[in-house]
């Protein structure tokens, strides 16, 4: 297997004991006892606390201080580390100064040209500082993705005069559940370090860490009647563990390799250490009661609840939080995770989410004794929940002492009329955004509803808004809507949308040009600018649809039409042809005119299609095949534009999911781990019954050209059979067809090729020109 860590760091603290992990040794002696004790004389099955199977051998953490307080002071040498990875030509032009009594959440930025010093409370605050400084003084942008910092100059200018900024909310938090699945359940460290770089530059300050969270229930399920192949069996691949975790699912995409899941913890301890080391919050995983089945016929005064259904998947059972064995199993899983991951002050948990079954539980008693288990482990830690549907309800916020949870609102641009301290009862809230899911390729964001709301919001009087909350389902999409949406936090007044634009447009591409400053804006007054309402992201292709005549969507729960006038992108695109050659070599720029190119043509299957259905329904075979062959150009050269750029690569997320595999069995089941989330997403009642498939749809170059396009020429293949025949049109069965497709191990490039810029002109040249708008 290639080591999925290249030039991996030393790993501090994390050795193979001989005997339990050394975490368990902080635990009360009382609840130590429980924990480690043997099977009790005479017990029938194996009961809660029987010590875990000698061969199975832990990873532990040994590092002093993963969970102490901040000294007065603290090192700067991760935030130089990192200044040197985000800036290498120009870090040292930059003096890092630490200063934790400026108060939290502080920088100050000043200096003269070649010599900018940053002031800040913390190493991430530091690096927020430096970002400051680009966005306003330098005039450069580092995005996600992409970026313009080859455009700046050797000596950088100096700062006007010191400039000050606290942060206006203290919970910065940053990633959805489903973010490692949907963004990359295979990346390496360097890569979720690039991360957590672009975060702290970009203010954030609380972090998901989901990789590696299968160990600890792996470790301490063993204990509770279960052996390492069950478990094994029943833990996800990492591609959908992200709604194992949700209580959604489990199973499917595995079995897990033990060495998988060591390797995986490990990568998690790694990216929670660097978290912990610019001063940021790494925000782990709670326990609220997942098991696997049987467990009440395997521990003794166990309660559980059958969960149901979930889009098609059995969910797994619901341990009630209030029955005696729940608080030694959270014991035992907190201090398994304590052992890899370290302590911290934030944990992650969404008990019930979409349509959990109660039963006879009293839900506020539950919330109360998982509330109790997480402080009992972590004394004081907030609990952070998904705002999401009906959660968290108010039976939950009764249970529970909401000074110490934070709800992470998913729908604060999506509704309208909303009034979160009403309904949540005052308890804290970081207002959110989800605009994009599945990882979508689709560009836009309710940016004018995030300027509308957050400053009124946090100006109320009775105001319990504490913070933001950046939850797209995948990120690495819409640069521009993570540099604005980060901003609220830092800004002391009102942002103007159209000033801020004009703004990103000038720094995007490393100076002012007219060019670039006419696409933003229309970008800006399109996509940049939906509406609250029912949707918080924009509509998907048809390209990537199902094929049908009738298709209005791909995702079936995504919007079924344009949200934004098309002609706003196709203008766009002709203005970012005629930036300045010189402004042309950035990542930035090729990524914006490759992804404004693939938009325009990816709006223009909304135009198309409903002429290739009525050429069908007039039985007029020549237009028809004039239009299905215009329908597969298009496809083609889609996939060709996609292809000129790294971040839209199928081939990438293929060669990531096979590298974390031994031999070629398991390398072939992590491809299909990573394949059918794309595509069926599970089997065929969740594909079909459960309307999964295609959720996570995206225009990635070879995912056009291997499954979509075929699946289009497949379609247009049998209408034109039925034209020619005067019969119905044979029908497909498409599962089968997605699920070959899934089970495939065709290799794909994994590095860019072809002229973004010749590739774009060539989508401007066959698409009809855009009215003046």
């Amino acid at each position: 297997m290639r080591n999925p860590n290249p030039n991996p760091m030393p790993r501090r603290g994390r050795r193979l004991p001989a005997t339990r992990p050394a975490a368990l040794a902080a635990l009360p002696a009382a609840l130590l006892a429980v924990i480690c004790a043997g099977p009790a004389p005479g017990a029938t099955a194996p009961g809660a606390g029987s010590p875990a199977p000698a061969a199975v051998r832990p990873l532990e953490r040994t590092s002093a201080g993963s969970g102490a307080p901040r000294a007065a002071t603290f090192d700067t040498a991760p935030a130089r580390a990192a200044l040197q990875r985000l800036l290498p030509r120009h870090a040292g032009q930059f003096t890092l100064v630490p200063e934790p009594a400026a108060g939290a959440d502080t920088f100050t930025v000043s200096g003269t040209a070649g010599a900018i010093t940053v002031r800040g409370s913390t190493g991430a605050t530091l690096l927020t500082g430096v970002g400051w400084y680009l966005q306003h003084v330098a005039g450069a942008d580092i995005g996600w993705p992409g970026d313009s910092i080859g455009m700046l100059p050797a000596r950088l200018p100096a700062v006007p005069a010191p400039v000050t900024r606290s942060a206006q909310v203290p919970h910065r938090y940053a990633l959805n559940d489903t973010d490692d699945g949907y963004s990359g359940p295979y990346r390496t460290f360097e890569e979720h370090q690039r991360q957590i770089d672009l975060l702290a530059l970009h203010g954030i300050n609380e972090v998901f860490v989901q990789v590696g969270a299968e160990y600890p229930y792996h470790r301490a399920l063993q204990r509770f009647g279960y052996s390492a192949e069950e478990l094994r069996q029943w833990i996800p691949g990492p591609g959908h563990q992200s709604w194992w975790l949700l209580q959604n699912l489990s199973g499917f995409g595995g079995p897990v390799s033990e060495r998988l899941m060591r390797e995986r913890a490990e990568l998690g301890g790694r990216i929670a250490d660097q978290l912990r080391g610019l001063g940021m919050t790494p925000v782990l995983p709670g326990y609220f009661g997942t098991v696997p089945p049987g467990f009440a016929a395997r521990n003794t005064g166990a309660a559980t609840v059958a969960q149901g259904d979930w889009a098609g998947f059995d969910r797994p059972d619901w341990l009630d939080p209030a029955s005696p064995v729940f608080a030694k199993l959270a014991a035992a899983y907190y201090a398994e995770q304590r052992a890899v991951f370290g302590d911290s002050t934030m944990y992650r948990m969404s008990p019930l989410h979409e349509g959990g079954q109660t039963g006879s539980v009293d839900v506020g008693a539950a919330a109360g004794a998982i509330q109790d288990a997480l402080h009992a482990a972590h004394p004081g830690a907030l609990w952070a929940v998904l705002g999401w549907q009906d959660d968290p309800t108010p039976e939950l916020l009764a249970g529970v002492d909401t000074s110490k949870l934070l709800i992470l609102d998913g729908l604060s641009d999506r509704y309208n009329r909303l009034d979160r301290e009403t309904r949540w009862g005052g308890t804290p809230y970081a207002m959110g955004t989800i605009y994009n899911f599945g990882g979508h390729t689709t560009i836009g964001a309710n940016t004018s509803v995030w300027l509308e709301r957050f400053g009124p919001w946090r100006a109320k009087s009775n105001s319990a808004l504490a913070g933001i909350a950046y939850l797209p389902e995948a990120t690495g999409t819409n640069p521009a809507a993570f540099d604005l949406f980060t901003d609220l936090a830092w800004e002391p007044g009102p942002i103007d949308q159209r000033a801020w634009f004009a703004g990103f447009a000038a720094r995007r591409y490393g100076r002012p040009d007219a060019g670039a400053a006419a696409a933003w804006e229309e970008l800006r007054k399109g996509p940049y600018s939906t509406s609250s309402g029912l949707w918080s992201e924009s509509q998907d292709s048809l390209f990537s649809a199902r094929p049908s005549l009738t298709a209005v969507g791909a995702a079936y729960w995504s919007p079924k039409s344009m949200r934004y006038p098309a002609g706003s992108v196709r203008r766009a695109l002709d203005h970012l042809l005629k930036v300045d050659p010189a402004l042309r070599g950035s990542s930035a720029y090729r990524f914006d005119l490759v992804d404004t190119a693939r938009q325009a043509l990816a709006n223009h299957s909304r135009v198309l299609l409903p002429k290739i259905k009525a050429a069908y329904e007039a039985k007029d075979l020549t237009r028809f095949r004039a239009l299905t062959a215009e329908w597969q150009d298009g496809m083609r050269l889609l996939d060709q534009v996609t292809g000129a750029d790294p971040n839209l690569l199928l081939g990438t997320w293929l060669s990531r999911a096979r590298s974390w595999g031994a031999d070629r069995a398991e390398q072939d089941r992590y491809e299909y781990d990573a394949r059918s989330l794309l595509s069926v997403w599970g089997r065929r009642s969740t594909s079909e019954g459960g309307f999964l498939h295609d959720y996570a749809n995206r225009e990635w170059s070879g995912l056009i050209s291997e499954l979509y396009a075929r699946r289009w020429s497949a379609h247009f293949a049998a209408l034109d059979e039925a034209l020619v025949r005067g019969a119905a049109p044979r029908e497909t069965d498409w599962h089968a067809f997605e699920e070959d497709w899934a089970r495939r191990t065709t290799r794909h490039p994994d590095r860019p090729s072809g002229d973004p810029y010749r590739l774009a002109t060539a989508v401007a040249a066959a698409l009809p020109a855009a009215p003046a708008g």
